[in-house]
Protein backbone atom coordinates (compact mmCIF):
# COMPACT_ATOMS: atom_id res chain seq x y z
CA UNK A 1 0.00 0.00 0.00
CA UNK A 2 1.15 3.78 -0.77
CA UNK A 3 1.20 6.32 1.73
CA UNK A 4 -1.73 8.85 0.85
CA UNK A 5 -1.74 12.69 0.81
CA UNK A 6 -5.78 14.03 1.14
CA UNK A 7 -6.63 17.34 0.35
CA UNK A 8 -9.93 17.78 1.93
CA UNK A 9 -11.90 18.02 5.51
CA UNK A 10 -10.73 15.81 7.90
CA UNK A 11 -13.42 14.14 9.49
CA UNK A 12 -14.79 12.96 5.85
CA UNK A 13 -11.25 10.99 5.20
CA UNK A 14 -11.37 9.91 8.93
CA UNK A 15 -14.92 8.51 8.47
CA UNK A 16 -13.86 6.52 5.71
CA UNK A 17 -10.46 4.98 7.33
CA UNK A 18 -10.72 1.31 8.57
CA UNK A 19 -11.24 0.59 12.16
CA UNK A 20 -8.34 -0.27 14.28
CA UNK A 21 -6.06 0.51 11.45
CA UNK A 22 -3.53 2.96 12.02
CA UNK A 23 -0.38 2.29 14.96
CA UNK A 24 0.23 5.70 15.48
CA UNK A 25 -1.71 9.06 15.28
CA UNK A 26 -0.04 12.40 15.58
CA UNK A 27 -2.16 15.56 15.42
CA UNK A 28 -1.35 19.25 16.20
CA UNK A 29 -4.69 20.95 15.79
CA UNK A 30 -5.35 24.78 15.37
CA UNK A 31 -4.23 26.16 18.72
CA UNK A 32 -7.52 28.17 18.94
CA UNK A 33 -5.44 31.38 19.68
CA UNK A 34 -8.37 33.58 17.83
CA UNK A 35 -5.95 35.36 15.58
CA UNK A 36 -4.66 34.48 11.79
CA UNK A 37 -1.08 32.58 12.08
CA UNK A 38 1.25 33.74 9.38
CA UNK A 39 4.91 33.21 8.50
CA UNK A 40 7.12 35.34 6.45
CA UNK A 41 10.12 33.30 4.93
CA UNK A 42 13.00 35.60 3.88
CA UNK A 43 16.62 34.99 2.93
CA UNK A 44 19.68 36.83 3.37
CA UNK A 45 22.47 37.98 1.17
CA UNK A 46 25.35 39.70 2.16
CA UNK A 47 25.59 42.80 0.83
CA UNK A 48 27.31 46.32 2.17
CA UNK A 49 24.16 48.30 1.68
CA UNK A 50 22.30 45.39 4.04
CA UNK A 51 19.82 46.32 6.72
CA UNK A 52 20.84 43.30 9.16
CA UNK A 53 24.25 42.15 10.68
CA UNK A 54 25.36 38.89 10.23
CA UNK A 55 28.93 37.22 11.57
CA UNK A 56 31.64 38.94 12.06
CA UNK A 57 30.20 42.37 11.25
CA UNK A 58 29.25 41.28 7.53
CA UNK A 59 26.14 43.21 6.51
CA UNK A 60 23.29 41.34 4.74
CA UNK A 61 20.43 42.37 2.51
CA UNK A 62 16.62 40.87 3.70
CA UNK A 63 14.23 39.33 0.88
CA UNK A 64 10.90 38.39 1.45
CA UNK A 65 10.35 35.19 -0.48
CA UNK A 66 6.29 35.44 1.13
CA UNK A 67 3.99 34.95 3.21
CA UNK A 68 1.78 31.65 4.45
CA UNK A 69 -1.02 32.21 7.22
CA UNK A 70 -3.63 30.00 8.35
CA UNK A 71 -7.21 31.18 10.71
CA UNK A 72 -6.56 29.78 14.05
CA UNK A 73 -10.40 30.70 15.38
CA UNK A 74 -13.23 28.65 16.66
CA UNK A 75 -16.19 29.70 18.08
CA UNK A 76 -16.34 26.00 19.97
CA UNK A 77 -13.00 24.51 20.14
CA UNK A 78 -13.71 20.93 21.73
CA UNK A 79 -16.84 20.52 19.53
CA UNK A 80 -15.02 21.02 16.68
CA UNK A 81 -12.76 18.24 17.66
CA UNK A 82 -14.74 15.68 19.52
CA UNK A 83 -16.36 14.41 16.25
CA UNK A 84 -11.95 13.80 15.12
CA UNK A 85 -11.07 12.45 18.14
CA UNK A 86 -13.68 9.99 18.52
CA UNK A 87 -12.91 9.08 15.01
CA UNK A 88 -9.40 8.37 15.69
CA UNK A 89 -9.56 6.44 18.57
CA UNK A 90 -11.82 4.46 16.10
CA UNK A 91 -9.00 3.97 13.75
CA UNK A 92 -6.34 3.55 16.29
CA UNK A 93 -5.10 -0.49 16.61
CA UNK A 94 -5.65 -2.38 19.36
CA UNK A 95 -2.06 -1.59 20.43
CA UNK A 96 -2.18 2.23 18.86
CA UNK A 97 -1.08 5.11 20.65
CA UNK A 98 -2.03 8.90 19.74
CA UNK A 99 -0.06 12.22 20.72
CA UNK A 100 -2.07 15.25 20.86
CA UNK A 101 0.20 18.63 20.34
CA UNK A 102 -1.18 21.33 21.94
CA UNK A 103 -0.94 24.46 23.82
CA UNK A 104 -1.27 25.59 27.39
CA UNK A 105 -4.50 27.87 27.22
CA UNK A 106 -6.09 24.61 25.37
CA UNK A 107 -4.66 22.03 27.38
CA UNK A 108 -6.74 21.36 30.16
CA UNK A 109 -9.98 21.52 27.96
CA UNK A 110 -8.70 19.27 25.76
CA UNK A 111 -7.45 16.66 28.24
CA UNK A 112 -10.59 16.10 29.85
CA UNK A 113 -12.40 15.71 26.49
CA UNK A 114 -10.05 12.68 25.81
CA UNK A 115 -9.95 10.94 29.23
CA UNK A 116 -13.94 11.09 27.94
CA UNK A 117 -13.34 9.63 25.05
CA UNK A 118 -10.04 7.13 25.63
CA UNK A 119 -10.62 6.76 29.66
CA UNK A 120 -8.38 8.15 32.29
CA UNK A 121 -6.62 5.18 32.45
CA UNK A 122 -5.60 5.48 28.90
CA UNK A 123 -3.67 8.01 29.44
CA UNK A 124 0.36 7.68 29.25
CA UNK A 125 2.36 11.46 29.73
CA UNK A 126 1.94 14.99 29.29
CA UNK A 127 5.12 15.98 27.25
CA UNK A 128 6.29 19.39 27.42
CA UNK A 129 8.35 20.36 24.62
CA UNK A 130 10.38 23.23 26.06
CA UNK A 131 12.47 25.94 23.27
CA UNK A 132 14.31 29.20 23.98
CA UNK A 133 13.29 31.58 21.74
CA UNK A 134 11.76 34.50 20.80
CA UNK A 135 10.66 37.50 22.96
CA UNK A 136 10.05 37.82 26.21
CA UNK A 137 7.11 39.09 28.25
CA UNK A 138 7.73 42.27 31.11
CA UNK A 139 4.20 41.10 32.54
CA UNK A 140 4.51 37.12 33.25
CA UNK A 141 6.68 34.28 32.86
CA UNK A 142 7.42 34.02 29.45
CA UNK A 143 5.53 31.17 27.85
CA UNK A 144 8.08 28.93 26.24
CA UNK A 145 6.70 25.70 26.24
CA UNK A 146 3.81 23.11 23.96
CA UNK A 147 2.24 20.30 25.42
CA UNK A 148 2.03 17.03 24.26
CA UNK A 149 -0.72 14.20 25.61
CA UNK A 150 -0.02 10.54 24.89
CA UNK A 151 -3.04 8.02 25.00
CA UNK A 152 -3.15 5.04 24.31
CA UNK A 153 -5.91 2.47 22.66
CA UNK A 154 -5.21 -0.20 25.62
CA UNK A 155 -2.97 0.54 28.80
CA UNK A 156 -1.57 -2.72 29.01
CA UNK A 157 -0.70 -3.54 25.56
CA UNK A 158 0.89 -0.94 23.40
CA UNK A 159 3.81 -0.16 21.05
CA UNK A 160 6.71 1.50 23.02
CA UNK A 161 10.54 0.81 21.60
CA UNK A 162 12.17 1.74 24.70
CA UNK A 163 15.38 0.77 22.95
CA UNK A 164 14.81 3.39 20.53
CA UNK A 165 15.06 6.07 22.89
CA UNK A 166 17.09 9.53 22.58
CA UNK A 167 19.98 9.14 25.19
CA UNK A 168 21.11 12.41 26.44
CA UNK A 169 24.25 13.30 28.37
CA UNK A 170 24.01 13.49 32.69
CA UNK A 171 24.05 16.52 33.61
CA UNK A 172 26.62 15.15 36.61
CA UNK A 173 28.27 12.34 34.81
CA UNK A 174 30.84 12.08 37.54
CA UNK A 175 28.12 10.84 39.92
CA UNK A 176 26.95 7.96 37.96
CA UNK A 177 30.16 6.21 36.68
CA UNK A 178 32.10 6.13 33.69
CA UNK A 179 29.90 3.53 32.25
CA UNK A 180 26.80 4.81 32.94
CA UNK A 181 28.01 8.31 31.95
CA UNK A 182 29.22 6.80 28.93
CA UNK A 183 25.66 5.28 27.88
CA UNK A 184 23.89 8.54 28.92
CA UNK A 185 20.49 8.74 29.90
CA UNK A 186 16.81 8.22 28.28
CA UNK A 187 14.86 11.12 28.01
CA UNK A 188 12.19 11.72 30.35
CA UNK A 189 8.31 13.50 29.53
CA UNK A 190 10.90 17.13 29.53
CA UNK A 191 11.77 17.70 25.88
CA UNK A 192 14.37 20.41 25.64
CA UNK A 193 14.10 20.89 21.52
CA UNK A 194 15.10 23.99 19.17
CA UNK A 195 12.21 25.00 17.06
CA UNK A 196 12.87 24.65 13.46
CA UNK A 197 15.74 26.84 12.23
CA UNK A 198 14.82 29.98 11.23
CA UNK A 199 17.32 30.28 8.07
CA UNK A 200 18.08 26.37 7.91
CA UNK A 201 16.73 23.86 5.19
CA UNK A 202 14.23 22.30 7.34
CA UNK A 203 12.14 25.33 7.19
CA UNK A 204 9.30 25.27 4.81
CA UNK A 205 7.51 28.31 6.06
CA UNK A 206 4.59 27.06 7.00
CA UNK A 207 3.43 28.82 9.75
CA UNK A 208 2.63 25.40 12.41
CA UNK A 209 5.62 23.62 11.16
CA UNK A 210 7.55 21.54 13.90
CA UNK A 211 11.06 20.02 14.03
CA UNK A 212 11.44 17.28 12.47
CA UNK A 213 13.34 15.75 15.85
CA UNK A 214 10.45 15.86 17.67
CA UNK A 215 8.42 13.74 15.40
CA UNK A 216 11.23 11.46 14.70
CA UNK A 217 11.75 10.89 18.57
CA UNK A 218 7.53 9.97 18.71
CA UNK A 219 7.81 7.81 15.31
CA UNK A 220 10.57 6.01 16.39
CA UNK A 221 9.25 4.90 19.86
CA UNK A 222 5.85 4.60 19.19
CA UNK A 223 5.58 2.54 15.88
CA UNK A 224 7.18 -0.44 14.13
CA UNK A 225 8.89 -0.98 11.01
CA UNK A 226 5.65 -0.93 8.05
CA UNK A 227 2.83 0.36 10.84
CA UNK A 228 0.91 3.26 9.14
CA UNK A 229 0.64 6.52 10.92
CA UNK A 230 -1.75 9.30 10.43
CA UNK A 231 -2.05 12.54 10.21
CA UNK A 232 -4.87 14.60 10.11
CA UNK A 233 -3.96 17.91 10.99
CA UNK A 234 -0.40 17.61 8.45
CA UNK A 235 0.45 21.43 7.83
CA UNK A 236 3.94 21.10 6.28
CA UNK A 237 3.72 16.99 6.41
CA UNK A 238 6.59 16.84 9.17
CA UNK A 239 4.95 13.55 10.05
CA UNK A 240 5.08 11.66 6.89
CA UNK A 241 9.10 13.32 6.39
CA UNK A 242 9.60 11.12 10.05
CA UNK A 243 7.46 8.07 9.08
CA UNK A 244 9.31 7.71 5.48
CA UNK A 245 12.49 8.24 7.26
CA UNK A 246 11.91 5.16 9.32
CA UNK A 247 10.20 2.57 7.06
CA UNK A 248 6.83 4.04 7.82
CA UNK A 249 4.05 4.29 5.72
CA UNK A 250 1.52 7.73 6.46
CA UNK A 251 -1.45 9.02 5.69
CA UNK A 252 -1.82 12.98 5.58
CA UNK A 253 -5.11 14.91 5.58
CA UNK A 254 -5.02 18.73 5.35
CA UNK A 255 -7.58 21.33 3.96
CA UNK A 256 -5.22 24.18 3.74
CA UNK A 257 -4.19 24.41 -0.35
CA UNK A 258 -1.11 26.14 1.49
CA UNK A 259 -0.49 23.06 3.24
CA UNK A 260 -0.53 20.75 0.22
CA UNK A 261 1.37 22.98 -1.96
CA UNK A 262 4.23 23.08 0.63
CA UNK A 263 3.74 19.26 0.96
CA UNK A 264 3.90 18.71 -2.40
CA UNK A 265 7.79 20.24 -2.60
CA UNK A 266 8.55 18.07 0.40
CA UNK A 267 7.65 15.07 -1.27
CA UNK A 268 8.93 16.25 -4.87
CA UNK A 269 10.71 12.87 -6.22
CA UNK A 270 8.74 10.34 -4.02
CA UNK A 271 6.42 7.97 -5.82
CA UNK A 272 5.06 5.77 -3.64
CA UNK A 273 2.67 8.15 -2.32
CA UNK A 274 -0.67 8.76 -3.47
CA UNK A 275 -2.39 12.17 -3.88
CA UNK A 276 -6.64 12.52 -3.50
CA UNK A 277 -8.06 15.98 -4.65
CA UNK A 278 -4.90 17.62 -5.11
CA UNK A 279 -2.49 17.84 -8.12
CA UNK A 280 1.43 18.09 -7.16
CA UNK A 281 2.83 18.13 -10.54
CA UNK A 282 2.59 22.27 -10.50
CA UNK A 283 4.95 22.23 -7.79
CA UNK A 284 7.58 19.47 -8.18
CA UNK A 285 10.46 19.11 -10.73
CA UNK A 286 11.92 16.40 -9.59
CA UNK A 287 11.39 12.65 -11.70
CA UNK A 288 10.18 10.00 -9.46
CA UNK A 289 11.76 7.15 -8.35
CA UNK A 290 9.61 3.87 -7.10
CA UNK A 291 11.01 3.46 -2.97
CA UNK A 292 12.79 6.39 -3.36
CA UNK A 293 12.83 8.58 0.10
CA UNK A 294 15.06 11.67 -0.61
CA UNK A 295 15.21 13.09 2.91
CA UNK A 296 17.98 15.25 2.95
CA UNK A 297 17.80 16.55 -0.77
CA UNK A 298 14.60 17.05 -2.32
CA UNK A 299 12.38 17.32 0.58
CA UNK A 300 14.37 20.09 2.36
CA UNK A 301 16.17 21.66 -0.79
CA UNK A 302 13.48 22.07 -2.95
CA UNK A 303 11.71 24.07 -0.94
CA UNK A 304 11.60 28.08 -1.70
Amino acid sequence: MNSKIYFGDNLEVLNELPSESIDLIYIDPPFNTGKVQGRTQIKTIRSEEGDRNGFQGERYVTIKLGTKSYSDTFDDFLSFLEPRLKEAYRILSRNGSMYFHIDYREVHYCKILLDKIFSRESFLNEIIWAYDYGARSKKKWSTKHDNILLYVKNPDDYIFNFDEIERIPYMAPGLVGEKKAEKGKTLTDTWWHTIVPTNGKEKTGYPTQKPLGILRRIVKVSSNENSTILDFFAGSGTTGVAALENNRKFILVDKNPEALEVMAKRFDGVSNVDWINFDPSPYQSCISQEGSTPIQTTLFDKVE
